[in-house]
């Protein structure tokens, strides 16, 4: 089969090329936000439209279109759907043995109020699973848990999205900086160390601006100093572990650091006036939290065992060393025919033409949900459930998730769509042609691919030549607009569908996928801005330029 060049401009003329490029992303966010399409239904709209503008405007084969497809829904189902439905598998046992009672009390008496129990699972511990397995792990666990403590589906879904930004340009064990190195060349020392001279900014900001969003300015300034203890305790070790050492362990010693300060501090510390209500305006729990008791050191400790087990296991499965074992054992990589290799990235994307390639790894052993799924069953015998109980959930958990991931598996496929037709790219060269202003927009492109994509990962792939191109053009750092492409991809992880999709399952708030996207998109615009602005600062104007070196 011939090859096929990707064509960024069909129409000859920009402002129509990217109008076109973008109609795949306007359908599916109108459908889901302003029509209230439910999600399943939106993301077939929105691939259909995808595959559509691919193959009229901008001559893709037919065949590759379809190819992509499939390829983005076997992606979608594994490894992201898999991750999905044993999260709320693991969820699922323990909640029906009212384990989330003991856990809520073990929360309480680090404190019982929301603000600092939001504070302490959304942004730390999110943190933690984000280092560990990425994906929509954070947001899965922290949604589910903030749920079983009492909050509505709305502030657990929402609020685990803005959250889950800080800690997402390193991801798992510093995969997005690793890709972002090999596609763009860059040194991955110095990509690490630029991306954490970025960051700690906004590992100092989002904590603030995520209890903001949850109760006002006023009530959040009753906490700052745990919010600011929170902050701090990240970025600190952000900053020094990703110039000193590298991205790999990032997020997983900053979480840890800061989980352990922010309970150590309030120990010592209370809010004078403690908010142990939810805000009326996020509305009623689904779930009823369970009634204040006393519990045992022993019962306490039952309650954490599953997560501590989850977190032993995910971590290690998130190990270079681990994956590689288990791939050893099994893996099956299957080209994907009609596509491998056949579409061609061409300039002014990358520097010369380069094939793209499409294989699809069939790592189930490797796969970050084979870890959560040995967790889940090992606290499913810990906790008292039989063999048979055990299959019995899993069937229930597959019926809950069906449409989640028929959703996801859509979802991805528009995007891996975008990606080899390059409708993506004609988006993200729209940016680059802002001139004197691109260190601004160039942190846009990151996250606008995060938005499309769902992964800074696949955002810094997709990306990361084109911010080096450039950045040489325009005649400012290629390390400083490749680590902006990351940074502002973090912000553009709370909207993304797969995301969306992800803690409306968890909340078990499925159908309301639009009211969570309208929720959490000013932030996410906002917070990208403000990235768009310091990395603006850092290539023009002194004293921020001292950051680029």
């Amino acid at each position: 089969m011939t090859t096929w060049a990707q064509v960024y401009d069909p129409f000859n003329n920009p402002w129509l090329s990217t109008i076109a490029a973008a109609l795949p992303v306007v359908v599916l966010l109108g459908a889901i936000a302003i029509f209230e399409i439910r999600a399943h239904f939106a993301a077939l709209i929105g691939l259909a439209t995808a595959i559509a503008i691919s193959v009229l405007a901008f001559g893709m084969p037919l065949s590759m279109a379809s190819m992509a497809a499939v390829y983005g829904a076997g992606f979608g189902l594994l490894p992201i759907g898999w991750i999905v439905i044993n999260i709320i598998f693991l969820y699922q046992l323990l909640n029906e043995k009212g384990e989330f009672g003991v856990l809520q009390q073990s929360i309480s008496s680090i404190s019982d109020d929301r603000r600092l129990q939001l504070l302490f699972i959304a942004f730390s511990l999110g943190a933690f699973f984000e280092g560990a397995a990425g994906f929509g792990t954070p947001v899965a666990v922290t949604a589910a848990m903030l749920m079983g403590l009492g909050f509505s589906p709305l502030a657990s879904s929402g609020l685990s999205l803005i959250a889950n930004t800080a800690p997402v340009a390193f991801g798992a064990l510093g995969s997005p900086v690793i890709a972002l190195s090999a596609v763009t060349g860059l040194d991955l020392l110095a990509l690490s160390g630029m991306i954490g001279r970025q960051l700690p900014f906004f590992s100092m900001l989002v904590p603030f601006w995520l209890i903001w969003a949850f109760v006002g300015f006023k009530r959040m300034m009753e906490v700052w100093p745990a919010i600011l203890m929170a902050g701090i305790s990240f970025a600190v070790p952000q900053y020094l572990v990703s110039n000193y050492h590298g991205p790999w362990l990032v997020d997983v010693v900053s979480a840890m650091i800061s989980m352990a300060c922010l309970a150590a501090f309030l120990r010592v510390w209370r809010p004078k006036n403690p908010m142990k209500e939810m805000p009326a305006r996020y509305g009623t729990s689904t779930e009823q939290a369970a009634p204040p008791v006393n519990v045992d050191r022993g019962a306490v400790i039952k309650a954490w065992i599953p997560w501590l087990i989850f977190s032993v296991l995910v971590f290690a499965w998130g190990t270079p060393q681990v994956k590689a074992w288990l791939d050893s054992i099994w893996v099956l990589k299957l080209p994907v025919a009609g596509l491998h290799n056949l579409v061609q990235k061409v300039p002014p994307v990358v520097v010369k033409p380069v094939a793209e390639g499409a294989v699809y790894a069939l790592n189930l052993l490797s796969a970050a949900g084979t870890g959560i799924l040995l967790s889940a069953i090992i606290s499913g015998f810990l906790v008292g459930y039989s063999p048979a109980g055990l299959v019995r959930m899993y069937a229930r958990t597959l019926h809950l998730t069906r449409y989640s991931l028929a959703t996801i598996a859509c979802m991805l496929a528009l995007g891996f769509v975008t990606r080899y037709s390059g409708t993506d790219a004609t988006l993200g060269l729209a940016f680059a042609r802002t001139g004197i202003l691109y260190p601004f927009f160039g942190a846009l492109i990151g996250w606008l691919g995060v938005a499309l994509t769902g992964s800074d990962t696949s955002s810094n792939v997709l990306f990361g030549g084109l911010q080096r191109v450039s950045a040489e053009q325009i005649g400012v750092s290629a390390v400083l607009m490749a680590s902006a492409n990351s940074s502002g991809g973090v912000m553009g992880k709370m909207i993304d569908a797969q995301s969306i999709v992800v803690a409306s399952t968890a909340t078990k708030w499925y159908g309301h996928e639009g009211t969570i996207l309208r929720f959490v998109f000013f932030h996410s615009l906002a917070l990208a801005a403000l990235v768009g602005l310091l990395v603006f600062g850092q290539a023009y104007i002194w004293p921020l330029t001292l950051l680029v070196h």
